[in-house]
């Protein structure tokens, strides 16, 4: 076993240039989501360098999704390439949309530009370096002459950064990957290359509704403000649930160290009338806010609503008048990898041959489509293990450097070639 592994990594460094090439090429597709540009173009890129490895290439559409159109096609893609023997199945999934660039870019983000040692552009870490190190991974394989005894696949998945839900959602529920049929699966989102991600926090985005009354706004004291009532709402939620929340820290290994705390930011306030449009002189009758509670392991889902609920109720009790409504707008239960996965011990072994060090174990910050995977699919071996800096991901200049997209595709590599088995 010891030659082999050795050829396996001899193919990689032969084709690194190759897997830079490719990195490149996909970054230079604008996979922006919203709206989901060009993703039916950069599904058959991959499914066509799948197939020169010698994989079968299905194109998945995640039909009977709303965000599927004629206009935006929400298209999936897999390749399989069948064992030589009754070894488990492997799975690799990534994928390919990106947030949109923003400002503040020094660089074309969609230039795939390589330079310094790293590769530029939007959607390199986040995540087609590691799209593109999993490809590889198995092509190195392959130019090794080696059989494994397990089936490999590779899936390259729509909307993962609106949540998933055409994407590896959709490969779950329509049972392309699924619990009997799939035993491990590995996400090379950009946790870094030296550690392996078993898991992340939970998380409630929801909706509170303030209702007024409106009123002329030279006499606003015959009104009822909800702009007024919503800036009592997020003090109390400043000054009294959030040092609260910043008090509980999680067993599970987040990082960066700030996001192993629960944690609730307001995604947004909407109240009153159109800013920019024509302006008449009213009291707000209506006001909104978007809140994002991520909830920890240890307290549940239902201890935060509680949370909340009491939250509010207080604030009625002192603000006359304050009539509110809550709207779920989703919900991600926490998941963590089981202790003594062998998926873990295999990556481990991997990074350790690679890089010379041991593996550390953490958690993400953000959820990631291993939430479809265990809860949907009902796969629990399954962890993210990718290049790139995590706290590069959605930032303007984002890069990956070239030797972390190598050592990855070797780790990824030797972890196939471990879990799946030589017959």
């Amino acid at each position: 076993m010891a030659d082999v592994r050795e050829r396996v990594i001899a193919a990689v460094d032969a084709l690194a240039g190759e897997v830079v090439d490719f990195t490149s090429e996909l970054v230079r597709l604008p996979t922006v989501n919203p709206p989901g540009e060009g993703y039916e173009e950069c599904a058959r890129l991959i499914g066509d360098r799948l197939q020169r490895g010698g994989f079968a290439v299905e194109y998945l559409p995640a039909e009977g999704r709303p965000e599927h159109t004629r206009r935006h096609p929400r298209l999936n893609v897999v390749g399989t390439r069948p064992g030589e023997g009754k070894g488990p199945l492997v799975h690799f999934n990534g994928h390919f949309d990106v947030v949109p660039a923003g400002e503040g870019w020094t660089v074309d983000p969609f230039g795939g530009e390589v330079r310094d040692g790293k590769i530029w552009g939007r959607g390199t870490g986040d995540m087609k370096a590691g799209l593109a190190a999993a490809v590889y991974a198995v092509e190195a394989l392959r130019r090794a002459d080696v059989q494994t005894a397990g089936t490999l696949e590779v899936s390259g998945t729509v909307d993962e950064e609106s949540g998933g839900f055409a994407g590896v959602a959709f490969l779950a529920e329509t049972g392309r990957i699924a619990r009997g049929r799939t035993d491990y699966v590995i996400i090379p989102e950009p946790l870094g290359v030296d550690r392996i991600c078993i898991g992340h926090r939970g998380v409630w985005w929801f909706e509170v509704e303030l209702r007024g009354r409106i009123a002329h706004g030279s006499m606003p004291f015959l009104g009822v403000s909800a702009i007024d009532h919503m800036a009592a709402l997020l003090e109390a939620v400043r000054v009294e649930l959030q040092p609260a929340l910043a008090t509980r820290r999680t067993a599970m290994p987040v990082v960066p160290e700030g996001a192993g705390r629960a944690t609730l930011n307001v995604n947004a306030v909407v109240g009153g009338q159109e800013a920019d449009g024509i302006q008449t002189p009213c009291v707000a009758d209506r006001c909104r806010a978007i809140f994002d509670r991520r909830f920890l392991i240890e307290e549940g889902l239902e201890g935060a609503r509680a949370e909340v609920a009491a939250l509010l109720e207080k604030v009625a009790a002192r603000v006359p008048g304050f009539r509110y409504a809550v709207k779920d707008l989703m919900v991600v239960h926490p998941v963590r990898t089981p202790d003594g996965s062998p998926l873990v011990s295999a990556l481990g072994r991997a990074i350790s041959e690679v890089r010379g060090g041991p593996a550390a174990l953490v958690a993400s910050p953000g959820t990631y489509d291993q939430k479809h995977v265990a809860r949907i699919a009902g796969v629990e071996h399954c962890v993210a293990y990718g290049p790139g800096v995590l706290e590069l991901a959605h930032q303007p200049d984002e890069w990956c450097s070239v030797q972390d997209l190598i050592d990855s595709t070797k780790v990824l590599a030797l972890t196939a070639l471990e879990l799946s088995g030589i017959p």
